[in-house]
């Protein structure tokens, strides 16, 4: 998605020009597969539907080189058209099919929507539990999602899924430590900063120092221990949503691979899991192994 201000329409509001190639090329950037090639086409176009639109509303909150917030506000006025009218932006065009086929409700998407909104307003978390709360809006909803569109509604797999989902985003702001300072954000809680003395001008430098890579290493054990315990949602589940979920698991354990085989310097470098590793960790999950 080329989210590059292209012109206004009638009412002010950005254009976005849809790059379907940018877009692909976004989804083989991610930790886990977005939707693993053997599963049946309509799921794999959901869940595709699904990743485009939430690729769209972070890129807007990171990317769009005009006013981020009317931006993500016009998109949310779109969004809302999926459900009741037209949508004019495509990737809402290409989500309305799913809409209708999985019964999506649109609570989920807006919180994503609100998630990119605090972006504007808040850069840095006090504790971990602030952290957590915004992880409820910024990740939480796209487990929820993906189990509506798998047909699976319990609340424990939905408590599970949250688990997961926070956990692969405390995972992705360790790798992107140094990417998230040039925008002007730390998504490392402060409290962690304090206690292991690391300065904020610390993680401008261009390899990790020992305090930076102590407290990089002490949010990934966090997200581990939560990414643990969610795993045991794959045992929930049967058929293809077994298999996605164990894929998304997967990719987060490969990423904390990744990150140890750094040794946590996640400043010179952005670490990237092993497909490999994927692999091993994709196989122990549907056996039934605990990560």
């Amino acid at each position: 998605m080329n989210t590059a201000p292209t012109g206004s329409d009638t009412v002010g509001a950005p254009v976005l020009t849809d790059d379907d190639a940018l877009l692909a090329e976004k989804k083989h950037t991610e930790n886990f597969p977005v939707a693993l090639r053997i599963l049946p086409r309509a799921l794999r176009r959901d869940l595709g539907a699904l990743y485009d639109v939430a690729r769209v509303i972070d890129d807007l909150g990171d990317e769009f080189e005009g006013d981020r917030t009317a931006a993500l506000r016009s998109f949310r006025e779109d969004l809302s058209r999926a459900w009741a009218g037209e949508p004019a932006h495509p990737v809402l065009r290409r989500l309305v099919p799913t809409i209708r086929a999985r019964g999506l409700d649109k609570e989920p998407f807006d919180r994503l929507v609100r998630a990119n909104l605090q972006d504007q307003e808040v850069t840095r978390y006090a504790t971990q539990a602030d952290l957590a709360r915004y992880c409820t809006l910024s990740a939480d909803p796209v487990g929820r999602i993906v189990l509506r569109i798998f047909g699976v509604r319990s609340a424990e797999a939905q408590r599970l899924s949250d688990l997961v989902c926070t956990a692969l985003q405390l995972i992705e702001h360790c790798q992107d430590v140094a990417e998230d300072k040039r925008a002007g954000r730390i998504y490392l809680p402060q409290s962690d900063l304090g206690e292991f003395g690391v300065r904020e001008a610390d993680l401008d430098a261009p390899r990790a120092n020992a305090a930076v890579r102590r407290v990089v290493a002490a949010q990934a054990a966090e997200a581990l221990d939560q990414l643990t315990e969610g795993a045991a949602l794959v045992g929930l589940l049967k058929g293809w949503a077994r298999l996605a979920i164990a894929g998304y698991v997967a990719g987060g354990l490969a990423t904390v691979d990744a990150l140890r085989r750094a040794d946590w310097d996640v400043l010179s470098g952005t670490p990237r899991p092993r497909k490999r590793d994927v692999l091993v960790h994709l196989s122990k999950l549907l056996r039934g192994g605990r990560p």
